[in-house]
């Protein structure tokens, strides 16, 4: 495996200086005895397939590596790297040109054919390659895996299949069955395999996003088959009719959401909703399972009413309908007169939560247009039976996002604003009266005087000889006179 090493030390040099959303991507190639009419049928679409799979699947900056595998022997490593780059716009030329010099492998010494070990290959990808870190693991086979030329091959396959559902390494993973007739000297084949491994969270996301984005539905257009996971997402809700409640009204936005939008007043916000319930397993029918469903919003976990709690026979691409009552969380719902709802004068006050859906007893069973289809493309080979789920996997649940809106109007806060208004108004009044000066008459002895006094104030009134006579007290309510001189002539007013 030295080659296959070096060609990975180089790739882990290219990911230092990878972007922060560059996922690396490892494309194992077959080359064993049994990959021989591949390569020698003139008519062979293989090389170029793989090509314009590593064109499509990476993106400009993700670390490549390319390697061609079979059976590792002393002094015959496998896999063997024979690529290792970032993609850029001359990926095609570099990976077409690594693969014109690609042949079948023989065994060191020896004319006999390379055999093929699948595990090995993968097992060396995920711990070598992308030393256990996040990544895209493809593998290009004739879906023949015989080590040591060992015709057991239903074993081979149930160890591959083992590493692939046991291994905690891997969070995802898709075959595309693809027809591909090719005749060599030695075997004639029907199709290939092609494999997809998300390895970690993040090389699972970044399957997903892939997939979703078409890029590699450009190339392969058979719909892939799912190995795993088997206990997440294998149904999915669609909306199909909505039977509205007083002040609550739902519709589906962008991205698979549901949205309900409530009107503050609604006392029992709550609705009937008919679903579609789709399975998303191809190639699994979901043979029976108890269902049962809840909503998560702001901490409240309320149950959904379901019109049936079992599913029966649910075969991918044939939606079912599903009747439902779901209420929503009166509880956490703000008053109109409430600071939260105030906030939200004018705009919506958002609670966003999920609807859960759980699958209990769920019992998968692979279809029967799909066992056909592998014995045309693999006659002979046990591969279907391989694909039957662990026994272990025998519940999932599937998510779907929703968001509950409270639209708030502008009134309430309309009314606070004008009476805040207010306030501020009669406090700025208040506020000039009791600083303005006053005038005010003042009579000592024969002599009229004109004072000014502020509310809240207390000033001394003297006589012409200079002695205190009195004190004059100002409030908002007016003024009198206080501390009176015994025998002063003092009062208020002019005579």
């Amino acid at each position: 495996m030295r080659a296959f090493v070096r060609t990975v030390a180089g790739a882990a040099l290219l990911c230092t200086g990878a972007s922060t959303f560059a996922i690396p991507q490892v494309f194992l190639v077959q080359n064993s005895g049994w990959m021989e009419p591949f390569y020698s049928d003139a008519r062979s679409q293989f090389k170029p397939l793989v090509t314009e799979l590593v064109v499509a699947a990476a993106q400009p900056g993700d670390p490549v590596v390319l390697a061609a595998f079979n059976q590792a022997l002393p002094g015959a490593p496998s896999p063997r790297g024979l690529l290792s780059v970032k993609a850029e716009p001359a990926l095609r030329q570099q990976v077409s040109g690594a693969l014109d010099r690609l042949e079948v492998a023989r065994k060191p010494g020896s004319s006999a054919l390379a055999d093929t070990d699948l595990g090995e290959a993968l097992g060396a990808a995920i711990n070598t390659a992308l030393a256990g870190k996040p990544g895209i693991i493809w593998l290009v086979t004739n879906n023949r895996n015989s080590p040591n030329n060992d015709q057991a091959t239903a074993t081979r396959n149930r160890e591959f299949y083992e590493l692939i559902h046991q291994g905690g390494s891997i969070d995802k993973a898709l075959a595309f069955p693809l027809r591909m007739p090719v005749q060599g000297a030695h075997y004639h084949a029907n199709g290939l395999m092609v494999y997809a491994f998300g390895v970690g969270q993040q090389g699972a996301r970044a399957l997903d996003q892939m997939l979703a984005a078409g890029r590699v539905g450009q190339v392969i257009t058979e719909p892939p088959a799912r190995l795993k996971p088997l206990d997440r997402d294998t149904v999915r809700l669609v909306p199909r009719r909505v039977d509205d409640s007083p002040g609550v009204s739902f519709s589906m936005a962008q991205g698979g959401l549901l949205r309900a939008d409530v009107d503050p007043q609604a006392r029992a916000p709550a609705a009937r909703i008919g679903w579609y319930l789709e399975n998303t397993i191809y190639p699994y029918t979901i043979a029976g399972a108890s269902i049962s469903a809840r909503s998560l919003l702001a901490g409240e976990s309320l149950p959904i009413t379901l019109g049936s709690g079992e599913v029966r026979s649910l075969a991918p691409g044939v939606p079912e309908p599903l009747a439902s009552t779901m209420r929503l969380p009166v509880a956490h719902i703000p008053a109109r007169w409430s600071i939260a709802a105030l906030k939200s004068a004018g705009s919506a006050y958002v609670l966003p939560g999920r609807i859960e859906l759980h699958l209990a007893g769920q019992k998968l069973e692979l279809s029967r247009a799909f066992r056909e289809r592998m014995e045309q493309l693999f006659p002979g080979d046990p591969l279907p039976e391989i694909f039957v789920p662990p026994d272990r996997i025998k519940e999932s649940h599937a998510m779907l996002p929703i968001e509950v809106r409270m639209h708030y109007p502008l009134q309430p806060l309309l009314l606070i604003g004008g009476a805040s208004l207010l306030a501020l108004l009669a406090a700025a009044v208040a506020a000039y009266a009791f600083a303005r000066p006053r005038k005010v008459r003042v009579t000592v002895g024969d002599e009229v005087r004109m004072l000014h006094a502020r509310p809240g104030t207390t000033q001394p009134i003297f006589d012409n000889a200079g002695n205190q006579v009195a004190q004059l007290k100002t409030t908002l309510f007016g003024h009198h006179l206080t501390d009176l001189r015994e025998g002063a002539q003092v009062h208020l007013g002019g005579r």
